[in-house]
């Protein structure tokens, strides 16, 4: 049975009828399907929007106006590490395997990103590329970029392998960007954005989508950086959510209504996004597309998520509730959980039960704490320099057998190397030689009358190997011949036989019958009846005749 679950975070509101016990509570793991209840919650916890990041064995929480960020542990339901950093964190976001060891992205209050390696330690901040704070963070699909987006009502698109990369691109070279910059700017909104996504493509035609308080919520063609659709809305988007088919998106405003877009609206034989006569045209969403609250409910919507079948739309609010939407009749279903605090964020979990899972690779136990001696990129990357530091360490649980290429004829010297404890004298004694051939020649090469033999002798090899193939075939042939020579022959010796046996057998018979009929002549024999050796002599003729044809069913079965 398929199990589906959702991790909620709250921020703690100052109350004095608040108990101290339901503020003490931040996180919260509930099942969702099929039947919703409470799991586990995780203590110690106020988070803004935007502020909670899920894998599968770690919960992190950035926690509201200060610089530290919360670290739980899922297999012990407990906290496992406080980690500080020297700026307010106000976003983050998980870029990696949901299974895997991946990297901890995060937004600060100056508007710049941090990358926390999580099983290395190792951690990298950008420049400051935001002139205000970022607001919110998303990670593509296959974790190649991130969008970044700020109060200043810029969105930034980052490169993450050129971010984690060892080797940054000169600072004096003006045909590569600067190292730990963004690589793209997205300019067309006018105010603060609020929320950004990626589309679930995992290729070029990939998608993304931004809203911001100038109350719009734009498409983008985020590898070009070209704006592929414009949604005016009603009121003030808050949050987003879209929807796992990519066939809609969903924007969470502040009197707690939430609007459906629906990016197959227009009856156009190409899609809306990419027909050049729709895409300069913006579309205001109809009034039946906006979902109300029942009753006077006005609270706002800070947080979006939708089911793993695409029927149901979570919202979190700042009353404390999380209500369900039934998305195919685009209406209010029912109240979900009631946390009493605001409701900022809701993240669904990927669902469990599918039979025949695929079991990860590895398996991060416990996170490794950003060490701040690693940190400081001011000068790293100013020459190219791609040298990894000598304390850079990986540290997870390889969970299966590492996979080996499959190899025709068994395993290669280096494939039983590599899954070896240490690698053989041998082939380091041959890799060192190797590699001092290689410096002690500045072209990089081996000598070149060297690579000249050594080519013509492949070329000598590969034309004996055609002449020894075309010999074999030609061999082959003639075998194929003289066995069939062999088989006529064999064949016309018993059809030989059979007719020289059968003349044999004919003279003998003939002999007797006339030695007989002599006999009978002469008195020598008696005959009672004169019609009996006719009888006779017929009866000696079957006999010859079963005699002859049993003969030729024992030569044609040999």
């Amino acid at each position: 049975m398929l199990t589906e679950s959702f991790v909620a975070s709250t921020r703690t509101v100052e109350r004095q009828a608040q108990a101290t016990t339901v503020k003490d509570i931040g996180i919260h793991l509930h099942d969702f399907q099929p039947v919703p209840s409470l799991k586990t919650s995780f203590k110690k916890s106020s988070t803004q929007p935007n502020c909670l990041a899920v894998s599968a064995t770690h919960i992190f929480a950035a926690q509201a106006h200060k610089s530290v960020v919360h670290v739980y542990n899922r297999e012990r339901s407990n906290q496992e590490a406080l980690v500080p950093f020297q700026e307010t964190i106000t976003c983050l976001a998980f870029a990696g395997q949901y299974d895997g060891a991946g990297t901890l992205v995060l937004g600060t209050q100056s508007g710049r990103l941090i990358l926390c390696e999580l099983a290395t330690g190792r951690q990298i901040s950008t420049s400051q590329s935001h002139l205000q704070a970022v607001t919110c963070l998303a990670v593509d699909p296959t974790f190649n970029f991130i969008l970044s987006g700020s109060s200043d009502s810029n969105l930034h698109l980052w490169s993450l392998p050129s971010l984690l990369s060892f080797s940054q691109s000169p600072q004096n070279d003006p045909s590569q960007p600067l190292p730990l910059s963004p690589i793209r700017t997205l300019t067309n909104h006018r105010a603060a954005i609020n929320a950004v996504l990626f589309g679930h493509i995992p290729g070029q035609t990939n998608y993304a989508i931004s809203a911001a308080n100038d109350q719009t919520c734009i498409v983008w063609d985020y590898f070009n950086g070209t704006m592929l659709h414009t949604y005016l809305l009603a009121n003030h988007p808050v949050c987003l959510a879209r929807d796992p088919a990519d066939r809609a998106a969903y924007a969470g405003f502040e009197d707690g209504s939430i609007q459906f877009l629906n990016f197959y609206k227009q009856r156009s034989l190409l899609h809306s996004f990419y027909d050049p006569s729709q895409q300069s045209t913006p579309t205001q969403p109809p009034p039946s597309d906006r979902w109300h609250l029942p009753g006077s409910s006005s609270t706002p919507a800070y947080s979006l998520q939708v089911s793993y079948d695409s029927t149901t739309l979570l919202s979190g609010h700042a009353d404390g509730k999380i209500h369900t939407w039934n998305i195919a009749k685009g209406m209010y279903a029912s109240q979900l959980a009631d946390f009493t605090l605001p409701v900022t964020n809701l993240l669904m979990l990927p669902p469990t039960g599918f039979p025949n899972t695929q079991t990860p690779g590895l398996k991060l136990h416990n996170i490794i704490k950003p060490r701040y001696e690693s940190s400081s990129n001011d000068n790293a990357g100013n020459n190219g320099d791609s040298t990894i530091p000598i304390n850079y360490t990986f540290t997870a649980q390889f969970v299966t057998t590492l996979p080996i290429p499959d190899a025709p004829s068994g395993l290669s010297d280096l494939d039983t190397a590599l899954t070896h404890p240490s690698f053989p004298n041998s082939m380091l004694e041959e890799g060192i030689a190797e590699l001092t051939a290689l410096a002690n020649n500045p072209s990089g090469s081996l000598d070149p009358d060297e690579n000249t033999e050594s080519d013509t002798l492949r070329t000598q090899n590969a034309n004996l190997k055609l002449q020894l193939d075309d010999a074999l075939r030609r061999q082959r042939e003639a075998i194929a011949e003289v066995l069939k020579y062999d088989q006529e022959r064999l064949k016309r010796e018993e059809e030989e036989n059979l007719k020289r046996a059968r003349k044999k057998r004919r003279r003998i018979r003939k002999v007797e019958m006339e030695e007989r009929r002599r006999k009978v002549v002469m008195g020598e024999i008696v005959e009672s009846d004169g019609e009996s050796g006719v009888r006779g002599t017929k009866g000696e003729e079957e006999e010859e005749e079963e005699d002859l044809s049993s003969d030729t069913d024992e030569m044609s079965s040999d």
